[in-house]
């Protein structure tokens, strides 16, 4: 029953839902507790399937946080400020800067800018897609990178065309280097650790979400997790992904080592049940695999389709390891020629037999028009990015490095669940700059820009019904990262999990969906939020 007139009542005991019906007082007891919400609109807590909740919480707690849109000047000035209050030698860490500031970025007078602000201080920056970085000229010294590049760099350290030195800014595994140099003069404690995930569960509950998957942990991260739930301190269920190649976070350890280590750290509420793997990079960097070429620059030329990080027959074998493990893969697509191979190897792996490991194509915003029917033919979950579906800076970028009309044909949602594709919505937070679901359920179903900061819709014609968006966001999520039969649904047997909304969204203006805001969460029939505070 996923939506029910009139006045509904919910029986809950020990955290799950005991019955649904209009009118439950018969299993009221003498230590009942009854709540009556004056009509308020129910529903279940919502799924986030892609966020790096503890990254979020650790900028939030110990790093420099850029406002999204902030330009050169306002960044500079933000760098300044924090080295006013950073002890000589200490690090200057955060971001995000705008993929759309790359350019500007990448000269050595910008350069000397950020080590003036920075007042000689290491400066690590991480850019939006949270792929590349921007550092200053101590912390690539620290980290080791040449100054020249007839010493050895390797590939991702952009330079001056000029001069040959770098510019400070780090595409890709590039930039894990000062990542390293960090961790090794201190880096986070365990306590921090826990405190990071702490605060970006709490930050999730704000925005009734109940349920989520990490996706890309760490072992700092999957023992926060584990410490935080055994203390009584998890206020939703965690799916994590253990990383297995790491082109973005200077994570250590990685790979199979991770996966060993992963499973002492289960407990009620934490399920390592995954793994991520970055298969390709972002597009505005041309370090996406694309079928057909980018547009045409000086360096790379006409034909250029960008690489995949894993060969073909390399990542098939590794997705045969690790479904053999019983784990789910969470694959990094950014690409259609990502997508593909991801495709191809699940085909090989289903006409194995094996038809029960669950394969995310993580934003897949690009599908072939022949690749659409294989996602459902082979249950493959499309875990979708709110973010890149509707018009903004992300769009925009993309728009200058793909031809049209592919650079307009971004996530094909309506096309997708037509076929039968099981779709969820990841937020990828912190790379947008909200987990709040309501801004994708809005783009979800009128493909404009629900920060009303850039005009127009993108692509309309894929927009989905509004029960459709929240079947997305609960039901379909919960399934995707195994909770099928737990969360995501008002319906017996369910864990207790709720979100309480300001007014009915099927009674509002499409346009204003972004403005729905929760009352309250519930967690296994605890409220585990409240706007009253």
């Amino acid at each position: 029953r996923e939506l029910l007139d009139g006045a509904v009542s919910v029986a809950v005991r020990e955290g799950r839902i005991l019955e649904v019906g209009q009118d439950l007082g018969r299993l009221a007891g003498p230590g009942t507790v009854r709540r009556d919400l004056a009509g308020a609109f129910l529903m279940p807590g919502l799924v986030d399937v892609h966020n790096h909740h503890a990254v979020a919480g650790r900028a939030e707690l110990f790093e420099l946080v850029v406002p999204i849109g902030a330009d050169l000047e306002q960044i500079l000035a933000l760098v300044a400020e924090q080295a006013a209050r950073t002890p000589e030698g200490g690090w200057i860490v955060g971001g995000p800067w705008g993929t759309n500031l790359l350019a500007e970025l990448n000269s050595l007078e910008t350069l000397a800018r950020l080590d003036a602000a920075a007042d000689g201080r290491p400066v690590v920056l991480i850019e939006d897609s949270r792929h590349n970085r921007w550092a200053s000229s101590a912390a690539l010294r620290l980290a080791g990178i040449p100054d020249a590049p007839e010493d050895g760099a390797g590939p991702g350290v952009l330079r001056d065309p000029a001069t040959g030195r770098a510019t400070g800014v780090l595409l890709e595994g590039a930039g894990l280097t000062v990542e390293y140099a960090m961790a090794a003069v201190g880096g986070f404690t365990p306590e921090q650790h826990c405190a990071a995930s702490a605060r970006g569960v709490e930050i999730l509950n704000s925005f009734g979400i109940t349920a989520f998957q990490d996706a890309a942990a760490s072992l700092e991260i999957l023992r926060a997790l584990h410490d935080l739930d055994e203390a009584g301190r998890l206020n939703a269920w965690a799916v994590t992904s253990i990383t297995i190649n790491d082109e973005i976070f200077g994570f250590s350890p990685v790979g199979q080592e991770l996966v060993d280590l992963a499973e002492p750290t289960r407990s009620a509420h934490h399920r390592p049940d995954f793994v991520k793997v970055f298969l390709d990079g972002v597009p505005p960097a041309r370090t996406a695999a694309f079928l057909e070429p980018y547009l045409p620059d000086e360096e790379h030329g006409h034909d250029f389709t960008g690489a995949l990080l894993i060969p073909q027959d390399e990542f098939g074998a590794l997705m045969r390891d690790i479904a053999g493990q019983g784990l789910g893969l969470k694959v990094h697509c950014a690409g259609d020629a990502a997508a593909r191979v991801v495709l191809d190897a699940t085909q090989t792996l289903r006409e194995s037999g094996d038809t029960a490991t669950r394969v995310h194509i993580a934003h897949g915003q690009f599908l072939s028009d022949a690749d659409l029917p294989r996602l459902a033919e082979l249950d493959v979950t499309a875990d979708m990015s709110p973010f890149v579906w509707f018009p903004g800076v992300i769009p925009q970028a993309l728009s200058e490095v793909l031809p049209q009309p592919l650079a307009g044909r971004i996530q094909p949602n309506r096309a997708l669940t037509d076929l039968g594709t099981r779709l969820a919505m990841g937020s990828d937070w912190p790379v947008s700059p909200t987990p709040n679901p309501w801004f994708g359920i809005h783009g979800l179903v009128t493909r404009s820009d629900p920060f009303r900061q850039t005009p127009g819709a993108l692509w309309p014609e894929q927009a989905l019904t509004l029960l459709e968006a929240l079947r997305v966001c609960t039901s379909q999520g919960a399934e995707a990262i195994g909770l099928g039969e737990t969360a995501g649904r008002i319906s017996t047997g369910f864990s207790a999990d709720f979100a309480i909304l300001d007014q009915n969204p099927f009674t509002r203006d499409p346009l204003s969906l972004a403005d729905t805001e929760v009352v309250e969460t519930w967690f296994e029939g605890r409220r585990v939020y409240s706007r009253e505070g």
